[in-house]
Parts: C-alpha cells; sequence; structure tokens
C-alpha cells in the first residue's frame, strides 16, 4: 500500500499510528459488498486505542492554479469526465480537479483505500475499506483517502464476500471473516522481507503513449474508435516487482 499524506495528512498519520501499534492485528474484514468496498476494522469497539479519536475529514485540497507547468505536479488526462471538469494523476494517483474553485482531490478508483467513517462527515476514526470492484466514484470528496494498493490486489479480491441476501454486506458470523493477521509500516519490516515496488512514473513516454493509444484505439482490432474519452482508473499507473 502506498500512502497519501499529501492529500490527507491527519487522517494517514492516524493510520499509521495504529498500524504501528499493531491496532489491526487479528481484526476482520468485516463489511465486505462484491464489486464494491472490503472493509475492516473494529467492527465490535472493543479495543481502545489513542490513535482512535475522530478526525476532520481531508477530502480535496486547494492549488494556485497559475498554470506552471514546472510547479505543478498534476498531469491531466482528461477533460469534461463524467464526474469531474478534470482528471488526471497527482503524485502517482489518479486525481480529479475543478480549476474553477482550485480544488483537486483523490479518485476512488479500484485499490483506493479510504477511512469509513458514520453519517457525520468528521466521524472517521479506524476503520477502512478498499475498492473491490467497479471505482465507486460517488465516494469521491466525501471520503478522505489514505493510499492504494500497489501490490496484492489479487490477495484482496479473495477476501470473503457477504451474502448476496445481506444488502449492509456485513458478515456477522466472525468465523467466515477474512482476518487480517498482522499489518506494519514497511520501514519497520526488515528489508529483506521487504517488497520492493516500482511505479510508473506518470511523466513518462510510455505512460503518455499508453494513453494517447487509449483515446484513439489505434489498432486494427476495434472498428469503434470511440469519443476519444478516457477513464483514467483503467488507465491507472502499473506496478512492478524488482526481484
Amino acid at each position: 500500500m502506498e500512502l497519501a499524506p499529501f492529500m490527507s495528512p491527519i487522517n494517514v498519520a492516524q493510520f499509521k499510528g495504529l498500524i504501528k501499534d499493531g491496532f489491526y492485528d487479528g481484526l476482520d474484514f468485516y463489511r465486505v459488498i462484491d464489486g464494491f468496498v472490503a472493509q475492516g476494522g473494529d467492527v465490535t469497539e472493543s479495543r481502545p486505542h489513542e490513535h482512535t479519536k475522530q478526525l476532520p475529514a481531508e477530502l480535496t485540497r486547494s492549488y494556485n492554479g497559475l498554470g506552471n507547468a514546472d510547479d505543478d505536479p498534476f498531469v491531466l488526462v482528461q477533460t469534461g469526465e463524467f464526474m469531474a471538469p478534470q482528471t488526471g494523476f497527482l503524485n502517482g494517483f489518479a486525481a480529479g480537479r475543478d480549476p474553477s474553485i482550485h480544488q483537486e482531490w483523490l479518485l476512488h478508483c479500484p485499490g483506493v483505500v479510504a477511512f469509513g467513517r458514520n453519517n457525520g462527515l468528521n466521524t472517521a476514526s479506524s476503520e477502512f475499506y478498499i475498492a473491490i470492484g467497479q471505482a465507486p466514484r460517488h465516494l469521491d470528496r466525501n471520503m478522505s483517502v489514505l493510499g492504494k494498493v500497489i501490490y496484492g490486489m489479487h490477495h484482496v479480491q479473495r477476501i470473503k464476500r457477504a451474502s448476496m441476501n445481506v444488502p449492509s454486506g456485513v458478515i456477522e458470523d466472525p468465523t467466515k471473516r477474512t482476518k487480517i493477521v498482522w499489518a506494519r509500516l514497511a520501514n519497520d519490516i526488515p528489508a529483506q522481507q521487504r517488497v520492493d515496488v516500482q511505479v510508473q512514473d506518470e511523466h513518462s513516454d510510455a505512460v503518455t503513449t499508453r494513453i494517447a493509444l487509449g483515446r484513439t484505439l489505434e489498432n486494427e482490432f476495434f472498428h469503434y474508435k470511440g469519443n476519444g474519452n478516457v477513464d483514467v482508473c483503467y488507465y491507472n499507473l502499473k506496478t512492478r516487482i524488482v526481484e
């Protein structure tokens, strides 16, 4: 998992504190809806901890809007996107942007990790979820995004789902849940045990070319060439393991 403190510094700091202290060790993914999210944490709220205070929501951030490409980390991919005026990449994450109000935010693409909350905006504390299906973009600017899974989604997709007859997605029987054996920050894991992951640079020629080909569909396989628009979630940055 790669964290995004540039967007949600307060929420990420609390998440890191919980991980560092072993808060999630032995807990479950207790709410899992196929095609939506896998939510984990202390469903019984029986594990007190100094890092479980409710937090202010961090949904967007401001940018200067001066249009200086040298100082602007945002890489524009699509203008007039269906749920944001602009979408692109920001520090390696799929992001949305509204130039009219100079605000930007991270998108709920598959693999995104965010804090869950109650109805109140500032009620997130320790419960988190991973987007496991079609991008739930209606959650954009509604939840504090913590980061994204950069390696291991094949394991995440094996998390046990709730019954289709349970709309809430809550798995009531603890024996039928997938357990979080342990969670650690990478710098707390011995170097020889870490997984070395490289993520594509959104400024690279490879990313630019891939998106351009996706926009034109210049391939003999495609008979309908689309309308030139692309979904940034589909063209999310690739990762690879360094052996």
